[in-house]
């Protein structure tokens, strides 16, 4: 039995744009009704969903159907002992990738990498767990510190300020920019994409570029993710369940009634 080659981390490697879909709603079915559209991969988000390392099994069991689609965990914090919990459970249930965010220092991206790796590297338990096939996989610990993917956010003044030395981090494979949270960071509360913003975010790539690293963002424009992607984006989240419900709902609404509620976006 060999450990799985994380096809997500090779992409990124290979510098071949991944095309995502944020999934909040929990699953199963909602999960793998992105899942069978053929997204690149669908990431699992913990952080403002109440998803726990058992949804996130669930779905890890559930993805496993569509091998096209890569599995990215977001956890809710990767600091401190939470984090470093967090992190242990959601490697084992076998998810490889993992999205971290409020990452703003070297220190705390240097301490993420440890999380994620097996000793003597890092501080990962050993365990005969999901990732290890329950251990049938006597390899798995030797081999799995290569395929385990570490992206980590960059949402705030502080990760701005210290990105050149966050994107230098070894074992850091991409810095996804939040463009709703560094928006407010920057006093742009509720938009995203106002001028001040885009020149950050064209900074920022240019930045984490130069550190030969993977570069992420989410929006819900199409307009605008093809222009990231002409940016340099190699891992970009082109769009939510939530809002493809909310518009087709709201569509639907409007069709037969004259009116639909209106919902704007933070991206």
């Amino acid at each position: 039995m060999q450990t799985p080659v994380n096809p997500f981390k090779k992409a990124l490697a290979d510098k071949r744009t991944q095309y995502g879909l944020w999934s909040s709603m929990l699953g199963p079915i909602p999960t793998e009704i992105c899942a069978a559209a053929g997204f690149d991969w669908l990431l699992l988000d913990g952080e403002h969903s109440p998803n726990s390392p058992y949804n996130l099994l669930q779905q890890a069991q559930l993805l496993a159907g569509y091998p096209g689609t890569h599995a990215i965990a977001r956890i809710p914090m990767g600091h401190g002992w939470v984090g470093q919990a967090l992190i242990k459970q959601v490697l084992d249930v076998g998810i490889q990738t993992v999205l971290v965010p409020m990452v703003d220092t070297a220190e705390q991206a240097r301490e993420l990498v440890r999380c994620m790796r097996y000793p003597p590297q890092g501080i990962r338990g050993m365990a005969g767990v999901r990732a290890s096939a329950w251990g049938r996989n006597p390899n798995y610990a030797r081999e799995a510190n290569r395929e385990v993917c570490l992206l980590v956010q960059a949402e705030t003044r502080a990760a701005i300020d210290n990105l050149d030395a966050i994107a230098a981090v070894d074992g850091v494979d991409g810095v996804f920019i939040g463009p709703a949270d560094l928006s407010a960071a920057f006093d742009h509360v509720g938009d995203p994409w106002h001028p001040e913003m885009l020149q950050i975010h064209e900074d920022a790539f240019r930045r984490i570029q130069a550190a030969g690293k993977a570069v992420g963002i989410l929006t819900l424009e199409e307009e605008r993710a093809r222009r990231h992607v002409e940016m340099g984006a190699t891992f970009i989240a082109v769009g939510t369940d939530t809002n493809l419900l909310v518009k087709g709902s709201n569509a639907l609404a409007k069709a037969f009634k004259g009116t639909a509620a209106a919902a704007k976006g933070n991206y």
